[in-house]
């Protein structure tokens, strides 16, 4: 199985900001890799698809919430590629479902829905609480496709920066695809992961466990900014809606709330205070998630 993905562009950003720091940003335009399997799932869905079909299992099982872009990816995998797909949805079902998982169940995913109690439960062996026994045949994906095939595949995303760079930013729900990113390293680059979950060392945490399992030595060549959550996963307020509609309109680069959006208010920020030193070149990779944009057209209009 050979999973395609279109060229992948590599767009300079070029504005007051930047002049005046004396920076180059580029965005790598990972939300242009395919229509539906966008950004860093793409990566992470490669390998496991893979080794789904290697296995000859015919379903693939994961886990997310309602408005989970690995969800979707991942629905959309399973109809691209010829496989059944169940998803494990975290909350109660409503009557009427959102974007996120009405596409779901058009590409054909089964949702099951547990309670949130239940989904922390996710990680142990016994799965009875999630009903997945009557299942047969299933290839798990975990939540946001991080597992070693999903950080393998992400050690990719470097290959499509053809500029140098001194530092690569991504944003952080899990850690895996900033852990694919740090094992792609050259020396004298940095990667800078930015945490949109709240809870202290969360993604440090990850990460390290991840390099770790990897025989990846713990160096200094990345950091986490844990200071731009905006209070959690999925919180937004109004200047974040403005500086994402701002930097929407001035670059025609559409950016997502939950996690593209803080990455490039935190890099704007982190520019304007004077973090990157005159003549550094940055790349910010892009890991898709439009689709969850749909989620907050109500918080965003007041309608």
């Amino acid at each position: 199985m050979k999973i395609q993905s279109a060229a992948i562009p590599l767009q300079m950003v070029n504005d007051t900001t930047t002049e005046k720091q004396g920076v180059r940003l580029f965005v790598l335009r990972l939300d242009l890799n395919h229509p539906d399997i966008s950004g860093n799932k793409l990566y992470k869905l490669k390998y496991n698809l893979q080794e789904a079909e290697k296995l000859g299992k015919d379903t693939v099982l994961t886990f997310g919430g309602a408005f989970s872009n690995h969800i979707a990816a991942t629905a959309a995998a399973g109809k691209e590629y010829g496989f059944k797909t169940i998803g494990i949805i975290r909350g109660e079902e409503y009557s009427e479902l959102n974007p996120t998982l009405k596409f779901a169940k058009e590409c054909g995913m089964e949702l099951i829905y547990v309670s949130r109690k239940d989904y922390k439960n996710k990680n142990i062996p016994a799965f009875s609480n999630f009903q997945i026994d009557k299942f047969s045949n299933y290839y798990l994906v975990p939540e946001g496709g991080a597992n070693e095939l999903g950080i393998k595949g992400c050690t990719e995303i470097t290959k499509s920066i053809l500029v140098d760079f001194d530092y690569v930013c991504c944003s952080c729900g899990t850690g895996a695809t900033l852990t694919g990113i740090i094992l792609s390293l050259k020396e004298n680059q940095k990667a800078i992961g930015f945490q949109i979950l709240k809870g202290e060392n969360y993604i440090k945490q990850e990460v390290e466990g991840w390099l770790r399992k990897f025989n990846h030595p713990i160096k200094d060549n990345y950091s986490i900014e844990e200071s731009y959550h905006l209070g959690g996963y999925a919180k937004v307020n109004p200047e974040l809606f403005s500086f994402v509609e701002r930097f929407n309109k001035e670059n025609e680069i559409p950016l997502d709330y939950v996690y593209e959006g803080k990455m490039m208010f935190g890099i704007y920020d982190m520019i304007e205070k004077g973090y990157f030193e005159k003549g550094k070149t940055i790349v910010a990779v892009h890991g898709g998630g439009l689709q969850g944009n749909k989620g907050f057209d109500k918080v965003r209009t007041g309608k």
